[in-house]
C-alpha cells in the first residue's frame, strides 16, 4: 500500500493520478461515503480522503479499515497538526486519524508527504 498525506489543496490526488495513471473510477471519494458504508471494505485503487472515512467510523462505532492490499493507495488530508480543537468529538476523530495514519505508514511500503504540489518521500 502507498499511503500519501498533506496538507487540505496541496495536491495530493494529482499526484496520485499522474504518478499512478489513476483514472475516475479507480478512485474512492470517501467524502460521499456514510456510515452504513463504512461498514464494507475499501477495495478501490485509491482511497481519497481516508481522513472523512475515519471520521464516519467514528460517528458509527466501528474500527476504520487499515488492511489494504499491495496495490491500493491511501490519501488522507494531514489534520492532525495545529491548533487541539475545543470541541470533543473534533478532538477523537484527530487523535484517531493521527494513530490510524501512524499504524498504515508502518505498513505501507511507500509514504510521500505533498507539500504545495512537491512530493517528499518519507519512507
Amino acid at each position: 500500500m502507498i499511503l500519501i498525506i498533506g496538507g487540505a489543496y496541496q495536491g495530493k490526488l494529482d499526484y496520485a493520478r499522474q504518478q499512478f495513471q489513476l483514472s475516475i473510477s479507480d478512485i474512492l471519494d470517501c467524502t460521499q461515503l456514510t456510515s452504513e458504508l463504512c461498514q464494507k471494505p475499501l477495495t478501490a485503487k485509491c482511497i481519497y480522503h481516508y481522513e472523512a472515512y475515519i471520521e464516519q467510523c467514528l460517528l458509527a462505532n466501528i474500527e476504520p479499515q487499515t488492511a489494504f492490499s499491495p496495490d491500493q493507495i491511501v490519501i488522507a488530508d494531514d489534520i492532525f497538526c495545529g491548533v487541539v480543537p475545543i470541541d470533543s468529538h473534533l478532538r477523537a476523530w484527530r487523535e484517531t486519524c493521527g494513530r490510524t495514519l501512524t499504524a498504515l505508514a508502518i505498513d505501507a511500503q511507500s509514504v510521500i508527504r505533498i507539500f504545495c504540489g512537491l512530493p517528499l518521500k518519507v519512507k
